[in-house]
């Protein structure tokens, strides 16, 4: 869970930053008494308190706020978000508008260290809701992907077996800031799929498809082959990636046959069968797909930053 670990404010223009116990937000302007408040997209500031100790173990003697950051966040990679990202904190309520910014190597941090992670590692905000945010608050992010879980399953879909992969998805998803907007529980039925997975992208439902079940060597298994049927486009290096990381685990995983592709702008992704192997997964591939997915809906480039 991502917490509150320092709020800071500068009164002055060109000052560091010094914490304070409480900050106030004001909507559409800013922290009140902050002197880079306004009506512009850059209100608030934010840095993961992880690159902040990572910077620190380099032997950068650096106090909180030093980098510009009105708010050091424990939790989340800031950096990895997309623009249009939600972060809620209280009453509050962040829209990420902007990653990173220019370097001025002449500030006091780089010309000591010859590096400076706010350029590359913060973010910045506008608020769309005030409020008030301490140390030690909860905070927790949205992206604005949205996502649907399809189990394949003959038993489950005739309601003799319980969907337990399915729910770990959800609970997975939802923890890494992904609205779930729709699940499907469907027998293996190759034709069914594929026109789920079709009507999912086709109306926009989802940009993240996910679906478990369907996978293996069984002959009733066609998960795969419903998802080439509707991609435009294949993405081999999910399942490739998948398929690396559980052969560390079992040599079992060579039996996969797990496909991932592109339909119009929804990425379609199979996941195994089991809760533990989709747990394992999931958890590997989710951080770097949110980077394809901007990329997908147009919110970033291909190039590395």
């Amino acid at each position: 869970m991502a917490s509150v670990i320092a709020v800071c404010i500068s009164k002055e223009k060109g000052t560091q930053k010094e914490p304070v116990p409480v900050v106030h937000l004001v909507e559409d302007w800013g922290i009140e008494g902050d002197a880079h408040a306004g009506k512009w997209h850059r209100q608030v500031s934010l840095l993961s308190h992880e690159k902040i100790e990572a910077f620190r173990a380099k032997g950068a003697e650096v106090t909180d706020g030093a980098f510009g950051e009105n708010l050091i966040v424990s939790g989340i990679d800031f950096a990895s978000l997309p623009v249009g990202t939600k972060f809620y904190c209280n009453d509050v309520v962040l829209e990420l508008t902007q990653v990173g910014k220019e370097c001025h190597h002449g500030c006091a941090i780089y010309q000591k260290m010859g590096e400076c992670i706010m350029p590359k590692q913060g973010v910045f905000t506008r608020v769309l809701r005030g409020g008030d945010i301490r140390p030690g608050d909860e905070f927790r992010l949205e992206l604005p992907f949205r996502a649907a879980v399809v189990t394949i399953s003959d038993s489950g879909a005739a309601g003799k077996r319980e969907d337990l992969s399915g729910p770990v998805i959800q609970s997975i998803l939802r923890a890494a800031g992904y609205p779930v907007v729709h699940t499907a529980l469907l027998p293996d039925e190759r034709e069914e799929i594929a026109a789920e997975l079709a009507h999912i992208a086709d109306e926009g439902l989802a940009d993240l498809v996910l679906t478990t079940g369907g996978t293996g060597f069984s002959p009733r298994d066609w998960t795969p082959e419903a998802t080439k049927d509707v991609s435009d486009r294949d993405v081999p290096g999910i399942p490739e990636a998948m398929r690396a990381l559980s052969l560390s685990v079992t040599p079992r995983a060579m039996l996969s046959r797990a496909a991932a592709g592109i339909r119009k702008r929804t990425l379609i992704v199979n996941l195994p069968g089991s809760p533990k192997a989709v747990r394992e997964c999931l958890e590997y591939i989710l951080p770097p797909l949110c980077h394809g997915l901007a990329i997908l809906k147009g919110m970033t480039g291909n190039c590395a930053r």
